[in-house]
């Protein structure tokens, strides 16, 4: 098949996808109960892609009451980011391996429509370090910590040691933060399903608040078990690493690809928000945010958003159906959220204790959905109000200036969003907040 009739094709399917209209926006699938239409199935599901174009002089808009600036420019696809106690902040650049092996013809056109929404910079595989020194908000030195990474993502400082989540394993590191380097390759902790498929290559990691075991979520190895349940071994979970022996067992299962993973200062409970499944329509499946509990299975591949059975999967498995369990929060559909972040006290009263998230954007819908940092309000420990419109102008006339992806606290208060197609680090504070000393 020539580039001009893939080209026509990846024309043909944003054409077919554009006749399937949501029929209801994605403010009413908001919360614990979410309205979900009945599925259908496309030759070509629902697409639509904000074509990158970049910041130039602009900048994300924030609530009044909010200050942005960015902290850090000219990056490589920066997707994590970790705030250390002594202020410096670590970034993971990171991109998936090589591409996976095609499986149906409509995957070539997938991926030809899918590789318009990204910008045209490398990412670096590594581990930054950057520091603001006169404390005005912005990063003034830059050092490599970890470089010549396998496709990283997840990272974490505990008990002396840096982990960082390559793709196919996570590595640790002696390190105390004020340090610029650390020594040597890393010693493999334990090892996590990798390629050659790998559809799913994000392994986020968090380390529990005892520092005894580490968290890390492995995502599917297709959309809806299209390579077989075979293939999906070990996957589709997130697992739970003892400290310091690396000995690995499921902690939760059934979780197509969970992101995000953070332990809720206020309750001691692990939450992580969730991409679920596509080619269902514009408004199947909601994505979503919840707390992870040990030993629960969320459905994946069987059934969705608890008990509702995707028919596509065969063969069926009703006891599986049975044992599916609803999370907590629906955040919509196809927002593909990637990053999770409690806020800290020292934020206005009416964000305290609440959840802000990396929405990365929707390429499986004919309205963009997602593209913003996200806000969920929490009260007892639990979602407690609608979804808000934190930071936001990544989209304008149908393009994406950038996509976020991982958001954190530092110890300045500042709420720090990676954006791997902007390539720069946002800082938000609270308008005056004391500059950092």
């Amino acid at each position: 098949m020539t580039w001009r009739a893939l080209l026509a094709s990846a024309g043909l399917a944003l054409a077919l996808a554009a006749c399937s209209k949501p029929h209801f926006g994605p403010d009413k699938q908001y919360g614990a109960n979410p309205p979900l239409p009945d599925p259908t199935q496309y030759l070509f599901p629902p697409m639509g892609i904000a074509k990158p174009i970049g910041w130039g002089n602009a900048m994300p808009a924030v609530p009044a009451g909010f200050t942005i600036t960015p902290f850090a420019t000219d990056l490589k696809t920066p997707r994590r980011v970790l705030a250390l106690p002594n202020g410096d902040v670590l970034v993971v650049e990171g991109d998936s391996p090589a591409t996976e092996p095609t499986l149906r013809p409509k995957d070539v056109v997938f991926n030809l429509v899918i590789g318009q929404a990204h910008g045209p910079t490398k990412a670096a595989n590594d581990v930054l370090l950057l520091r603001d020194t006169n404390g005005d908000g912005k990063a003034d030195q830059k050092s490599v910590l970890v470089a010549n990474l396998f496709s990283p993502f997840g990272i974490a400082v505990a008990g002396g040691k840096l982990y960082v989540a390559e793709t196919d394993g996570i590595k640790e590191w002696d390190f105390t933060p004020g340090q610029t380097s650390v020594s040597g390759p890393g010693r493999l902790l334990t090892a996590l399903p990798g390629p050659p498929i790998d559809h799913h290559w994000t392994k986020d990691i968090a380390v529990s608040p005892d520092g005894t075991k580490l968290y890390a979520g492995v995502g599917s190895n297709s959309n809806i078990v299209e390579r077989g349940l075979e293939a999906e071994k070990g996957r589709a979970r997130i697992l739970e690493v003892e400290l310091p022996s690396g000995a690995v067992r499921p902690f939760a299962t059934g979780l197509r690809n969970p992101n995000g993973l953070t332990f809720n200062p206020d309750t001691g409970q692990l939450w992580a928000v969730v991409n679920e499944r596509d080619e269902l329509g514009n408004n199947l499946v909601p994505d979503y945010l919840t707390s992870v509990k040990d030993g629960a299975f969320y459905g994946w591949p069987w059934s969705y958003y608890g008990q509702h059975v995707d028919i596509r999967v065969m063969p069926r498995n009703p006891d599986k159906v049975r044992a599916a369990i609803p999370p907590d929060y629906s955040l919509s559909s196809h927002v593909a959220p990637l990053g999770l972040a409690f806020a800290p006290a020292g934020w206005p009263a009416n964000y305290a204790k609440g959840a802000f998230i990396g929405e990365h954007g929707s390429w499986d819908r004919t309205v963009f959905n997602g593209y913003e940092v996200a806000f969920v309000p929490f009260a007892g420990g639990k979602p407690s109000g609608p979804k808000q419109h934190f930071l936001t102008g990544f989209v304008k006339d149908g393009k994406a200036r950038g996509r976020p992806v991982g958001v954190g606290f530092g110890p300045d208060n500042a709420l720090y969003v990676a954006d791997d197609l902007g390539n720069v680090v946002w800082r938000i504070v609270p308008t005056g907040t004391a500059p950092k000393t």
